[in-house]
């Protein structure tokens, strides 16, 4: 797919339409473009009703009054109506008083439209000024035009009211609404691209208080559905979930270092990462949304990380100075410390930040979802980065060397943690063997652990507002989709929990929903204190109770998902591609029989692009002649009667009414009425529509869909029962093996497809990453055996969250594989800066290969992995805690699998590193003779 700038892209789009509209025919409008849109663009569902107003009163108060102000809130892009009535001027025409008067309908059309004709008056001059002429219509109200004179009757005026009845009424509905249990407007809040939800829900709000004083006797009720509840909730838990985040690692830091300095040293590096990374977000014009609040929380415990192993080696360093025969100045020895750790660092938090870069590969609705939270989690770990080099050495250089001395050594937890260590880890380095079984097994195991987990696309949204598609047989009237929404509307609102209901039916006008009456969606929320899953239940119990009907019940999210990935509201899409309607139908049914036989099928079923009833009305040639009629003369006529006609419009209180010319409802209420409508001939009789035309029920298509330039069905379906991926892959085996005809084939689409392509993208660029680790390794030690080493055990680190998915239930969704690339980057940092030790204590300090430096080198090391691993792993406590909270549905799977990456990258750092580097670190060349420079931060060291 390539990038297109939206505003470039809807000129384009623009030209194509202008040069396509001279090609529709006459009786097609001009096609209009919408405003740009997002894929989550619903911002709110407004529901308006009153028990004192009708629905044209309604209607009269929404499109002049709250439409216009709410469509002048910033962000907001369209404002759609369903239900609306508005008021028409209508002349309903009985053929039969027309053939008594002797007046033709034409001549009734024409005296219509000239008493409600609007045009300009000129002016007139004089010798000292020009004067406007205004021409006002004589016709205000339906009296004024039953008045009005069609023609003469020798001295006898024939009158409009004396031929027709003229009524103030509305135009033949294309859609519904039905608000709470009875006839309302429902108004949907669409917001620009570049909108925020929270901004605009906020401005709306404050726009109906606005209104409110004008709006007596009518009930707005704000809260059917409002995303913005949502956001809200999921930022407070996120918001919470650092803060108590901030406080564990706070502890650990405590616990570990006894030395409130060293610990505030460290702490400091948490505000100053996420408000460095904040910034950068806020000057490039980023929102900080809820994912990107998440990727600040899943960074939280690793931007500690540098600040924690500068401030350790430093206060280490100064401890063995003042020990030293001759001591050094406090300033160098800061330094000289901060320049040991230096490129470990350097090296470890670019190695942690180029993991993330096959989520910036991610496309589509993944790429949409996890693209903010790499981009904060990278910012955050760039500025962590940026205070370890610069602000930590100078609060240590300033707080550190005048530390009391009571304060010098390690605590008394982490001696008994050194003993401990010191006494296991010798047995272990002796067995080296043992060690590459071990780290065997394990792969082993997260290989088969991860080929047999459950796959999942992205997690249940835990919204509090609802939607349920409701779609009847096509050809279903308005009126009957209503009595079924009302009568289930009572039924949802008796749910313990349910605050409220509104749906909408059919169509609105300018809207992006292209339904017939027989679509319509449910909306209920439900109040944040009730018992979510219980009512969740009793929701879809109501809801099954109608098994005439196809219907869902989904969260927004999870639906705006669905429709994006596929253009269908299902896990899985079968779409198949063809030429004809027919064989279409076949093969989808072919289909739909072979795939009701897997397991963890539910809510089958083919697209209902199927043929309905329509009255054609076709004229006789022959029979036109002997009457002297024309096809457009009966056309004309038999459209007035039954579609109705605008004649023009009449103006009151700054409002403007359509004034239209229609049938009698007994005259187009049935096909017998339709066929028996009087046509007036020329010469002022009349004649029966069926004597001049056939009127016949034909079938014909409901609808047509094409993509890509063919027509298309689709075979639907989701899962219950059973997982994802085994439910997608056995339909793709059944379409895969479906023989199609010749111009035919089918394609799979859906969720699953989704996260096929996502895992493909993240694995094939994670190798790439993989290969940018190892060669930056390389860089850092220039060491074939070091390279090695990393390349074999990083991917050990997988195995503890592997073993942690399958303690949680073996449900390996997008953001579960997330987290598997960030235990890659954490594991990978910890090992480089174990090994980077290692090689200073070579290089720098003389220490020879072998045992001795191994043990020394692991136990210096063991503080600083145990506390980066702690912090790491308590800040993403609140998320796993916290479960599927809002704001937490995504993150909470990703933080389980780093939290067991994090155990199972420790035991590696911690045992099998140190095991696997006394018996292959050794270069055959042995230890590099030291530099000048290094051997000058040797005596600084020292």
């Amino acid at each position: 797919m390539f990038a297109t700038e939206p505003f470039r892209a809807r000129q384009m789009v623009q030209e194509r339409v202008t040069q396509a509209q001279a090609r529709l025919p006459a009786a097609a409008r001009p096609p209009i473009m919408l405003a740009p849109l997002s894929s989550t663009s619903r911002a709110m569902k407004i529901g308006i009703s009153s028990k004192k107003l009708d629905q044209m009163e309604l209607s009269e108060l929404v499109r002049w009054t709250i439409r216009p102000r709410l469509m002048f809130v910033p962000g907001v892009a369209n404002v759609a109506m369903w239900g609306m009535r508005d008021r028409q001027l209508q002349v309903l025409v009985d053929p039969d008083k027309l053939r008594a008067a002797g007046v033709t309908l034409n001549e009734l059309r024409l005296a219509t439209g000239d008493a409600v004709l609007v045009g300009g008056g000129g002016f007139v001059d004089n010798a000292n000024q020009r004067l406007a002429v205004q021409q006002p219509s004589a016709v205000q109200t339906a009296d004024d035009l039953a008045r009005t004179v069609v023609k003469l009757t020798g001295d006898a005026p024939i009158r409009v009211g004396d031929v027709a009845r003229v009524t103030e009424s509305y135009a033949a509905p294309i859609g519904n609404a039905i608000i709470d249990d009875g006839p309302g407007i429902m108004l949907i809040v669409e917001k620009q691209p570049t909108g925020n939800t929270l901004e605009l829900t906020r401005s709306v709000e404050a726009a109906l208080e606005e209104l409110k004083p004008g709006l007596q006797d009518v009930k707005v009720d704000s809260s059917i559905f409002r995303p913005a509840t949502f956001i809200e909730r999921s930022i407070d838990n996120l918001t919470r979930a650092l803060a108590i985040g901030c406080f564990l690692v706070a502890v650990v830091l405590f616990l570990f270092t006894r030395d409130w300095r060293q610990a505030i040293i460290s702490l400091v590096a948490i505000p100053l990462s996420l408000l460095g990374a904040g910034l950068v977000l806020l000057w490039s014009g980023a929102t900080i949304n809820t994912m990107v609040i998440a990727g600040l929380v899943i960074a939280l415990g690793e931007v500690v990380d540098d600040a924690i192993i500068d401030v350790e080696n430093i206060a280490r360093r100064l401890r063995l100075n003042r020990e030293a025969d001759n001591p050094r100045t406090p300033f160098e020895v800061v330094l000289a410390a901060s320049l040991e750790v230096r490129s470990a660092v350097v090296f470890a938090s670019l190695i942690v930040m180029l993991v993330f870069l096959p989520i910036f590969f991610l496309g589509g609705v993944a790429g949409t979802f996890f693209q903010p939270l790499a981009i904060a989690y990278v910012l955050a770990i760039a500025a962590s980065l940026l205070v370890a080099l610069v602000v930590t050495p100078a609060l240590c250089l300033f707080l550190l060397p005048n530390a009391p001395v009571k304060h010098e050594g390690d605590t008394r937890f982490v001696r008994a943690l050194k003993g401990r260590y010191g006494a296991m880890l010798p047995r272990i380095i002796a067995a080296p063997r043992a060690v590459m079984i071990v780290i065997g097994a394990g792969l082993l195991l997260a290989g088969v652990g991860y080929a047999t987990f459950k796959d999942q696309f992205l997690p249940e949204f835990r919204e509090t507002d609802f939607l349920m598609h409701w779609l009847e047989k096509p050809g279903a009237s308005i009126e009957a989709m209503d009595r079924i929404t009302i009568r289930v509307s009572k039924e949802l609102r008796a749910i313990p929990g349910v605050r409220n209901f509104g749906a909408h039916i059919g169509r609105a006008e300018a809207a992006d929903e292209v339904v017939g009456p027989n679509f319509t969606e449910l909306w209920i929320s439900l109040d944040e204190k009730a018992d979510y899953d219980g009512s969740v239940a009793r929701i879809k119990e109501v809801i099954e109770g109608y098994p005439g009907l196809f219907r869902d019940v989904l969260t927004y999210l999870r639906e705006r998902i669905k429709e994006v990935l596929s253009g269908a509201s299902a896990t899985v899409v079968v779409r198949i591609f063809g030429p004809d309607q027919n064989e279409l139908r076949a093969a989808a049914d072919r289909i739909k029989q072979q795939v009701a036989g897997v397991e963890g099928v539910a809510d089958l079923k083919v697209e209902q692009q199927v043929l309905v009833p329509q009255i054609r009305i076709r004229p006789r040639s022959g029979d036109l002649a002997t009457f002297g009629l024309t096809p457009g003369e009966v056309r004309r006529q038999a459209q007035s009667l039954v579609a109705g006609q605008k004649l023009g419009e009449i103006y009151r209180d700054q409002k403007a009414f359509d004034v239209a010319l229609w049938g009698e409802a007994a005259t187009r209420g049935d096909m017998h009425a339709l066929a028996d409508l009087m046509i007036q001939t020329p010469n002022g009789g009349a004649v029966r529509l069926r004597d001049v035309a056939d009127v016949a029920v034909v079938p014909a298509p409901n609808e047509i869909k094409r993509e890509d330039g063919q027509r298309r069905l689709d075979v639907t379906l989701n899962v219950s029962g059973a997982d994802l991926g085994t439910v997608a892959q056995a339909v793709e085996s059944i379409v895969a093996r479906t023989r199609f005809a010749q111009g035919y084939h089918a394609k799979v689409l859906g969720e699953y497809a989704a996260l096929k392509e996502s895992r493909q993208r993240l694995w094939t660029t994670g190798l790439f990453c993989l290969v940018g680790i190892l060669v930056l390794v390389w860089m850092e030690f220039r060491s074939h055996r070091i390279t090695a080493l990393v390349a074999v055990s990083l991917p050990f680190a997988l195995v503890g969250g592997v073993v942690a998915v399958a303690f949680t239930g073996s449900l390996l969704s997008l953001g579960s594989l997330v987290g598997f690339v960030t235990v890659i980057g954490i594991a990978a940092r910890n090992g480089i800066m174990l090994l980077s030790h290692y090689h200073h204590l070579r290089v720098h300090e003389g220490e020879a290969f072998g045992p001795s430096l191994v043990l020394r080198g692991a136990e210096e090391r063991l503080v600083p992995i145990l506390m980066t691993a702690a912090c790491a792993g308590l800040a993403l406590v609140p998320l796993i805690v916290a479960g599927n909270a809002p704001g937490h549905e995504i993150e909470h799977p990703m933080a389980i699998v780093i939290l067991g990456g994090l155990v199972s990258s420790t035991l590696l750092n911690l045992f099998l590193m140190p095991a696997l580097y006394a018996r292959y670190g050794e270069d055959a060349a042995g230890p590099a003779e030291p530099s000048p420079q290094d051997a000058r931060m040797k005596g600084a060291a020292i």
